[in-house]
């Protein structure tokens, strides 16, 4: 191995390091703790040399969120080897988004901004509209096989995520003691309703 390749190959172990230890520290101690310095000390490196890979934190934070749009795509490709039918399909593209929001909270909440500022100011992952773009083609087919207008398409697949994303955001966010079990009720009526006037 020459010397450019175990240069290439440090930088990116170095890369990759601060991006665990990124992590380590949210799931430690929440969004609110993570800094520059504390992954600096974390990985015994000094801080210009987490500055040598990243511009910032909100640099740090929009890598984190690209792995986090990552999992979610895979949780839903999953979802297309195995439903019998559209119905079926947009069930289970919305209950993996569902599980996929509290089996990685933090992702999820950096991944659409929730209780913190968004990542990379003033800049918009693509991978934000994955889930959309998923149950838009489902929707379609669905609309499609029952003869309604698809004109209103965008808008009934904005409904359907505001009714996923606002139960989500109302359980992660609350402060009461809402039982778990009510807002996944909602979710399931609200979701057969929505079905059945597509």
């Amino acid at each position: 191995m020459g010397i450019t390749e175990r240069k290439a190959r440090q930088k990116e172990n170095v890369r990759a390091q601060i991006l665990e230890m990124a992590w380590q520290i949210v799931k430690e101690e929440g969004w609110q703790a993570l800094s520059i310095r504390k992954i600096a000390d974390g990985i015994e490196y000094s801080v210009p040399v987490i500055y040598d890979h990243f511009a910032n934190k909100e640099a740090i934070l929009y890598e984190l969120s690209l792995h986090g749009f990552d999992l979610l795509k895979q949780d839903l490709d999953k979802n297309r080897k195995n439903a019998e039918n559209p119905e079926a399909l947009l069930r289970a593209h919305v209950d993996s988004y569902w599980n996929f929001a509290f089996r990685n909270k933090e992702y999820y909440q950096l991944m659409y901004g929730l209780g913190m500022p968004c990542c990379g100011a003033g800049k918009m992952n693509s991978q934000v509209n994955i889930f959309r773009d998923y149950v838009l083609e489902v929707i379609e087919e669905i609309m499609r096989q029952r003869g309604s207008d698809t004109s209103q398409l965008c808008f009934k697949s904005y409904a359907l995520w505001s009714i996923i994303h606002g139960l989500i955001s109302i359980m992660q966010m609350r402060v009461s003691d809402i039982d778990d079990t009510l807002n996944k009720q909602v979710l399931t009526e609200s979701l057969e309703a929505y079905i059945k006037n597509l």
